[in-house]
């Protein structure tokens, strides 16, 4: 039987491919590099299971590991090495073991090097492969001793691969010299790992294409995870790939007095900014949309960093909003992340699925703070935060990020400006009257069309949401303590009930 090979050969693992461009070029050899734990040898395991799906013969040949101990970490993760897939356990022969049979005019090296090559081959003609790999490259380095041997090795294994038509993966777990960039210039590509130790929560995993020949591949640096099943890479998002046509309609919040303040509503394919202290109701404006939205037939999701889902479902049961009926309904995509245990391309490809797949026509994020704590680097955030904003956007949804600002009333700062990203901005804030602690909100920015420019009352109740007539007469609200200016009082009444906070 003939296999049709094709040009490429997929290498695997989800997400490497699209960064790769569709995987390998064939009748090449690849490095793979990165320290130990990083999954090169899930990786090629996963390159080589591949290759025996489609019927190609594959051969893994291991000078580090027993075939016992790949057996077993492809067990591990539900992998079966089937009969199209060898393991060929290279050990050094007995005589190179045994000091009374070791020369003592030539370097042990000479012969080992040599031997260690000659094993390598004969297994490949016993084979005939279409798939090959070596793992690792630092056992052959250390046999040659000197950087010109090195080289003229891997050159040599590199020609013979080439004439035999494999594509070829080559391991190297970066201990035996680091600076030593030998193979990089002698491979078709080069593949890097890395993984990262922030101070607190779970390792971060990234991998970077140094090098692809003749090939465009996405580049930069893309997050990727190890689960049981094998690797799963996270190609960075970049929004100019995606974009649909859709008609930028006016998008009621469900609350008319909201409206009033927003101009008439939010634009599809916007974004919107909800920023204020700790406890003003950041949380539940974003909700009102998501339960307007669904009220409308669409669907939408909830990734939450800050709350427990249990506390969430119950706060918003007594304010009329039920999301957890929603969820149950079809209607609503909610997760809770860990910041701790999440990575920035984790997040954005978690995002996106929600779009594509659950065709979520409003996205709330709550909150950038807890993104930020995914994603320590402040410069890396901002750029992250408006891939992600331009992608959702781009596909006809609308996305509503809640920040929390540190303070309670007068100078506050928030942790990160994303203000600029953002297509709308609601500001809310407390202030003092009459002996008690009142909310007010305004809009400070619309980039889709014009906006109230009052301040505003509300209220957080049984009810939900109430937002009372434009404040008048009174100056400083938003500093905290305002100062009635003129005869005219159009503060919301006092209710039992009034100050729940959200």
């Amino acid at each position: 039987m003939t296999i049709d090979l094709g040009s490429m050969a997929l290498i695997g693992v989800k997400g490497l491919d699209d960064v790769l461009a569709g995987g390998l070029s064939r009748r090449h050899v690849f490095l793979l590099e990165g320290s130990p734990g990083t999954g090169k040898t899930t990786i090629s395991l996963q390159f080589l299971l591949e290759g025996a799906a489609h019927g190609e013969r594959c051969l893994y040949i291991t000078l580090s590991e027993t075939e016992d101990e790949l057996r077993n970490s492809a067990a591990s993760h539900g992998m079966e090495l089937g009969e199209d897939i060898t393991i060929f356990e290279l050990v050094p022969p007995e005589s190179l073991l045994d000091s009374d049979q070791q020369q003592s005019l030539l370097y042990s090296s000479d012969l080992e090097l040599g031997e260690t090559t000659k094993l390598i081959f004969e297994a490949f003609e016993r084979v005939r492969p279409s798939r090959v790999v070596i793992d690792s490259l630092s056992e052959i380095r250390l046999l040659a001793q000197s950087s010109l041997r090195y080289r003229r090795q891997i050159l040599a294994l590199k020609h013979y691969f080439s004439k035999s038509g494999a594509t070829v993966l080559l391991l190297d777990d970066l201990t035996a010299d680091t600076l030593d960039k030998t193979v990089h210039s002698v491979v078709h590509g080069v593949i890097h790992l890395e993984e990262l130790a922030p101070n607190y929560g779970a390792e971060r995993r990234r991998m970077r294409v140094i090098k692809y020949r003749g090939k465009a591949y996405r580049g930069g640096y893309h997050d990727y995870i190890i689960e049981t099943g094998g690797v799963v890479v996270f190609p960075r998002l970049r929004a100019t790939e995606h974009r649909t046509d859709f008609e930028r309609t006016v998008l009621s919040s469900g609350i008319p007095a909201l409206d009033g303040l927003l101009g008439g509503g939010i634009s599809r394919g916007s974004s919107t900014l909800l920023i204020g202290p700790a406890g003003t109701g950041k949380s539940l404006f974003g909700i009102q949309f998501v339960d307007a939205a669904i009220k409308r037939g669409e669907t939408a999701a909830i990734f939450v960093f800050d709350e427990e889902l249990g506390l969430l479902f119950s706060r918003t049961r007594s304010m009329g909003l039920d999301l957890e009926a929603m969820r149950d309904a079809g209607s609503l995509y909610i997760e809770q992340l860990d910041a701790a245990e999440l990575s920035p391309g984790e997040f954005a490809q978690r995002v996106r699925e929600s779009v594509t797949r659950f065709n979520a026509k409003t996205v709330l994020i709550d909150s950038i703070n807890g993104y930020q704590a995914a994603m320590p680097e402040e410069n890396a955030l901002i750029l992250h935060i408006h891939e992600l904003l331009q992608y959702i956007n781009r596909q006809g949804a609308n996305t509503f990020l809640t920040v929390a600002q540190h303070g309670l009333v007068g100078d506050m700062k928030s942790p990160v400006d994303v203000t600029y990203l953002a297509d709308t901005v609601i500001l809310l804030r407390y202030f003092e009257a009459v002996g008690t602690v009142r909310r007010a909100v305004s809009v400070i920015k619309k980039r889709t069309g014009q906006h109230e420019d009052t301040i505003r009352e509300y209220r957080i109740g049984s009810d939900g949401l109430r937002l009372g007539e434009p404040l008048s007469g009174f100056q400083g609200v938003l500093r905290g303590v305002p100062v009635l200016t003129s005869g005219g009082q159009t503060m919301m009444p006092l209710a039992d009930g009034s100050g729940d906070n959200f």
